[in-house]
Parts: structure tokens; sequence; C-alpha cells
């Protein structure tokens, strides 16, 4: 990975784009396991494939959100495959978003990461380090999800 500006910024993308990859690995394991969502209201969970789509759509749209917040470029990330797409465009369409995501950051002095707060998407505010962090998190927590969701079927067989 090139050098970075700021360190910590270097850290959370590298990070981002590991838990990425393993929990799109994860959520292939449990799509072959023929694992079910919990019931909810959140069109995300109603099957698999929106999950991905969550999964992948998010990431996008952080790193959008973070280079219109530093008044950045776009970051030229192409949007999500579409639902009917998403399985079988997942592996190439993840490494163009981690490609993309390692271009934007690398000049953006250490300061910016946290000097001031921004409303997200959803109304809540975040410095850039800290959507960072959750950008990372994302990934983390639905592929915890998934692996709680495979071990109790598991149990149950």
């Amino acid at each position: 990975m090139e050098e970075f500006s700021y360190g910590g910024a270097r850290a959370l993308i590298a990070l981002h784009g590991q838990h990425m990859r393993s929990c799109l690995e994860v959520w292939k394991q449990a799509k072959e396991a023929g694992i079910v969502l919990p019931k909810t209201d959140d069109p995300s969970y109603k099957s698999m494939e929106p999950l991905l789509f969550h999964l992948l759509r998010a990431s996008r749209n952080y790193m959008v959100w973070i280079c219109e917040k530093l008044e950045l470029p776009d970051p030229g990330i192409d949007p999500a495959p579409d639902l009917k797409n998403v399985e079988q465009s997942a592996d190439v369409y993840l490494e163009h978003l981690l490609q993309r995501w390692q271009l934007p950051l690398r000049e953006v002095p250490e300061d910016r990461f946290f000097d001031r707060t921004y409303l997200s998407r959803w109304d809540v505010e975040y410095c850039i380090e800290s959507m960072l962090e959750h950008a990372v998190m994302h990934a983390i927590r639905h592929e915890y999800q998934l692996g709680n969701l495979m071990k109790a079927q598991e149990a149950k067989d």
C-alpha cells in the first residue's frame, strides 16, 4: 500500500479491505449453508443478496461521503451491482471498490481526519476518522452476524 500523509488513514483503509474481503468469504459460506436471515422490516435483510448489496453499497457510500465532506474529487467508485447480479459480480466489484478506496485520502493531512464533525446520511455526527472506523466495523459486524447464524444452524443439525 502506498504512503499516506496520515498513517491512521492508511491503517483504517487496510483494515477495511481486510475485513470486507473476509466478510465476503463468510457471506459465501453462509449462502452455501442456506442461512436464512432473521425476519425484519429492513429491506437490506430480506435475504442474502440484499445483505451483500447493502455491504457493497455502504462501503462505496462511506468513501463518497468522506470525499464530499473533505471537498475532494469523486473517488470514482462504480455503483454496487444490482441485486440480480450482486452475487456473481461481488468479487470483481469488491476489488474495484478497494482499489478506489486506496486513492483519495493519501495526501490529506492528519488534522483533517478529526478537526470537525459532519452529519452522516443517517443523521449521526462523525469526524472523518470515525467514519473510517465505522466502515471497518460495518464489515466486522456483518461477518460476526453471519458467523453466529451459521453456528446456530450447526447446533441445530
